[in-house]
């Protein structure tokens, strides 16, 4: 990927951050998009950048700013001369129970799983169709199979599903558009999911017993980038074969 840019989304830490560290590994430089991990942020351009000065750019919005979407591309754009790639990965989670839905949780998730995709995927358009790039959006096995208790999220991801194939016919055939859809990777930053019993309980509905790690998601971006030039409208679960064992 050399002499290629790359803006990802919510790439601070956790998923994110694997994602920047694969992709600046194989010679990317990175947009690095953060809004409240500033400190996160600072570091990880400190680490990607010790071998290869000025290979990263961490810029902060809201990306329930509608005016910071196109702002975020265009700065991406101002500071590294081009974009190549859009990673949508930043994401809200929280329980959203029927009797406990309000509007500012419709706001919160739809905003940042949906809408942002969305709207960064308008405004990088013409850019990545001069560079017959890609996007790739982190979806969600539960864009399937929706999680219980969880109604806003998993309306807002499969939004995001349907949003990855419809993007991959507007923007054909200059700009390839897919999906990784992870499983259990890492556990959500809520305190109700430290119970033992309720994360043994996923893991056992997992083929491989196991739960994967952040980099399981960046190498299958980085696959769908750079190694899979005749692959647009899919979305890749990358879960352990969890998804076919609920």
């Amino acid at each position: 990927m050399q002499g290629k840019v790359v803006l990802v989304t919510g790439g601070a830490k956790r998923v994110g951050a694997a994602i920047c560290r694969r992709l600046h590994a194989a010679g990317a430089d990175i947009a690095l998009h953060y809004r409240s991990s500033g400190q996160e942020a600072l570091e990880l351009q400190a680490e990607l950048q010790a071998p290869r000065p000025g290979s990263v750019f961490p810029v902060k919005a809201d990306l329930l700013d509608p005016h910071a979407l196109s702002w975020l591309v265009h700065e991406t754009i101002r500071h590294f001369g081009r974009l190549d790639a859009l990673v949508s990965n930043a994401s809200s989670f929280f329980a959203t129970p029927l009797d406990e839905i309000d509007e500012h949780q419709w706001d919160d998730l739809i905003g940042t799983n949906l809408k942002a995709p969305l709207f960064l995927a308008k405004a990088a358009a013409p850019e990545l169709r001069r560079n017959h790039g890609t996007i790739i959006n982190i979806v969600d096995i539960h864009a399937d199979r929706p999680m219980r208790g969880h109604l806003l999220y998993s309306v807002a991801k499969a939004g995001l599903l349907g949003l990855t194939r419809a993007l991959a016919q507007e923007l054909a055939p200059h700009v390839r558009v897919n999906g990784v859809s992870p499983g259990v990777i890492v556990w959500p930053e809520h305190t109700d999911w430290n119970n033992e019993l309720r994360r043994k309980e996923i893991v056992d509905h997992t083929l491989l017993k196991r739960e994967g790690e952040p980099d399981d998601i960046a190498k299958t971006v980085q696959f769908l980038m750079n190694h899979a030039p005749y692959i647009t409208g899919q979305i890749i679960a990358v879960d352990g074969g969890r998804s076919i064992n609920l």
